[in-house]
């Protein structure tokens, strides 16, 4: 009987129960590398096989036909095939075989930027990552590129999605720095800047032994998005960073930091000539829209600082102080901020005189109430899970030998400590 054959008829028997299964993903296991040089045959299987019902069995089939590289026409075959099986698949059953299932939904990416389509790949692997997680704290290999398609599309609502997560579980620290920074640039896209510094700064701050090149270019747009966010930054990084990163990343950002230094300075004019002169710099790292922001952002802070000191102001002279081109320009500005909520104020528009308000929120409404309240549980379930993660740890048997190897070594009985120093 052809081998083909014999695997299809086992696929076949083999995908109703859990000890079938584990049976069938031996013979798949074993039968692996035959599957890759019959890779031309390997179409006509599938079409004999139901994704939902033999999805391991399809899965390793579906893998192996995907092996080496792909044209245009090629391309776009395989991806409504993978798209199908995605929908359709066992999570059961292709959680038997996860790095199979992983590679699938790569190749996936890869064909769909290869047609220039993103847009294609935004909902299968939305849904492949979701059938992935064993929970919603597990970071799987699948979300960085789900986000980088969310970005190449322009899908940034699809992609907030899943950075409201909280992450406990990681599988590659690389698909952590990836996540984060991925991450982080839909944020922007989205204005919500908070959101972006906090992702940014997981990537600025995570362990590592080396420098690498996700961290430098996160710490670029940490530079910026600080400056947006804030209107100022700091290069003394948290002492948890690692000795590498505080060392080094300055170092890679050094036209950023002169643009935070310029920023600093308040004065707009000092600002946009610098961003002129490095205008090439920073579009040749694909941050030049960001850093226009920023310089946008300075007109913003320096529209804020009017509010500590004046009640009324006409929009002239808030044009003149702030170095805006008119009065028009400014009310524009003011009317801008007052609809994102960054000041509080009324324009009169038939003396052109702008008064300054406080802020109205009296901190009693229901739905204030309502976010303390949802803000309390999520930080008490966060003291929850630090407390679990650390008892953990403190009975790993890998911290707890390398914690008794440290101790031995700095072991502070064996030295002569004075209790007490006389001059």
């Amino acid at each position: 009987m052809d081998p083909l054959e014999a695997l299809l008829a086992q696929i076949q028997g083999l995908s109703s129960n859990s000890s079938d299964l584990n049976r069938l993903d031996t013979v798949l296991k074993q039968a692996d590398y035959s599957l890759r040089s019959e890779s031309t045959r390997l179409a006509a299987i599938l079409s004999q096989l139901d994704p939902s019902i033999h999805s391991l069995g399809y899965l390793y089939i579906l893998e192996a036909s995907m092996t080496g590289s792909v044209t245009k026409t090629q391309a776009e075959t395989a991806v409504p095939i993978v798209t199908r099986f995605i929908g359709a698949c066992s999570t059961e059953q292709i959680r038997l075989a996860p790095d199979k299932f992983v590679s699938v939904c790569k190749r996936l990416k890869d064909q769909v930027m290869l047609l220039e389509a993103p847009i294609r790949g935004v909902a299968p692997l939305f849904t492949a990552l979701r059938k992935l997680q064993v929970s919603a704290e597990h970071l799987t290999p699948l979300h960085s590129d789900f986000l980088l398609l969310c970005l190449l599309a322009k899908c940034y609502k699809t992609g907030l999605s899943i950075l409201d997560d909280d992450v406990f579980e990681v599988d590659q620290p690389l698909d952590l720095f990836l996540y984060c920074y991925y991450g982080g640039m839909i944020c922007i896209g989205q204005k919500r800047f908070q959101k972006a510094l906090e992702l940014l700064h997981n990537v600025v701050t995570a362990p590592m032994s080396t420098v690498n090149a996700v961290a430098v270019e996160a710490y670029k747009k940490y530079i910026l998005v600080s400056l947006i966010r804030s209107g100022q930054f700091s290069t003394n990084l948290p002492k948890y960073t690692s000795s590498v990163a505080q060392r080094n990343l300055k170092n890679f950002c050094q036209p950023y930091i002169e643009l935070a230094d310029s920023y600093g300075t308040g004065k707009i004019a000092e600002l946009e000539a610098y961003v002129k002169t490095n205008a090439e710099k920073f579009e040749l790292d694909n941050n030049l829209g960001l850093v226009k922001q920023v310089v946008s952002s300075m007109y913003k802070r320096n529209i804020q600082r009017l509010t500590q000191t004046y009640l009324t102001l006409s929009l002239q002279d808030i044009a003149n102080i702030v170095q805006l081109n008119s009065p028009k320009e400014a009310e524009m500005h003011v009317l801008q901020m007052i609809q994102d909520g960054e000041i509080y104020a009324t324009i009169n528009q038939k003396d052109g005189m702008v008064r300054f308000l406080e802020d109205p929120e009296q901190y009693k409404t229901c739905e204030m109430i309502e976010h303390i309240d949802s803000s309390i549980q999520r930080i008490m379930a966060l003291s929850r899970k630090l407390s679990s993660t650390d008892e953990q740890i403190s009975c790993d048997p890998l911290y707890l030998s390398k914690a008794g190897r440290e101790r031995q070594r700095y072991d502070f009985d064996d030295f002569d400590v004075p209790q007490k120093f006389n001059i």
